[in-house]
């Protein structure tokens, strides 16, 4: 069959998906020509860098897995994974419900593939459910009649912002949108962060790099320097080592190192609002975007 063939209605496989490629360098089959393309341009930039966009997105998924045993382990059950993307192994609900099982997972994403192959995976889980949502409009998400309806908001639960938030080209408005889910988050709430780290990238391959992702959906590429990327934790308490290559997070590390900055390609951490400590007051809704 061919790729246009088994693409959903409404979907250009001509248009790479950040998520497809994402799929790709994780050796997932989810992905069409026009994504492989894509990803094997970045891997291209990547090894001249001396690094691996395979493995980095591997350490990536690593990560992901780690920070929600930790989560789920403190006595926090609900889970908003933001920027989802396709479902592949060690998914949020499948490590969450590994450590408690019950917890509940709510999956956002606004591309149309991946809520199809997500509603299609967890349409027998009533512990999951799969939302179209914008990260540009982290309120509306919260507010989503699907995710109240699934999640009680009222008590502690994790927001994830895995290795999305670089997709966002705008520094102000990335900021603005950590602080607006930072704002949601109540006592014993965390977030769960990784981003694309600037490191000793070379001028042309940041170029490059965008000019890749300027021809996907996502429309853009953003790569970010360490202290950008900490303060998306302001007011939260941080937890193990701090923000640090997404490889050597691990939450029994110290933030002491060695860690080598200068070589990641993906910077994370995790950050969390004590029980005991006053929930932040709510932001206001901003209009959503494109």
């Amino acid at each position: 069959m061919a790729e246009a063939d088994r693409a959903p209605a409404g979907i250009n496989p001509n248009v790479p998906s950040v998520a497809r490629m994402y799929d790709y360098y994780l050796g997932g089959r989810d992905n069409f020509a026009a994504d492989r393309e894509a990803a094997e341009k970045m891997i291209q930039i990547g090894r001249r860098l001396g690094n691996d966009a395979r493995e980095i997105a591997r350490a990536n998924r690593a990560f992901l897995g780690r920070a929600v045993r930790v989560i789920a382990e403190a006595g926090v059950h609900q889970f908003i994974d933001i920027g989802a993307g396709l479902p592949t192994q060690e998914n949020v609900h499948q490590v969450a419900q590994r450590h408690v099982p019950g917890s509940r997972v709510v999956y956002v994403d606004n591309d149309p593939v991946v809520l199809t192959h997500a509603r299609a995976l967890l349409a027998r889980d009533p512990s999951v459910v799969a939302v179209a949502g914008d990260l540009r409009d982290p309120d509306a998400i919260l507010d989503h009649p699907q995710v109240t309806g699934h999640l009680d908001l009222t008590r502690p639960f994790a927001i994830l912002l895995v290795a999305v938030l670089h997709f966002v080209p705008d520094d102000a408005e990335a900021a603005l949108i950590a602080a607006r889910v930072r704002k949601r988050l109540g006592p014993g709430g965390y977030l769960v962060l990784s981003h694309l780290y600037a490191g000793d990238v070379t001028d042309e391959a940041a170029r490059e790099g965008r000019q890749v992702y300027s021809s996907t959906a996502a429309g853009g590429l953003a790569r970010r320097g360490r202290d950008q990327i900490a303060a998306y934790f302001d007011g939260l308490n941080l937890l193990g080592p701090g923000v640090v290559p997404v490889a050597d997070w691990a939450p029994g590390a110290s933030p002491d190192g060695p860690y080598d900055f200068v070589r990641s390609g993906i910077l994370a951490g995790v950050g969390a609002i004590r029980k005991d400590q006053a929930a932040p007051a709510r932001s206001g809704r901003a209009a959503a975007g494109s």
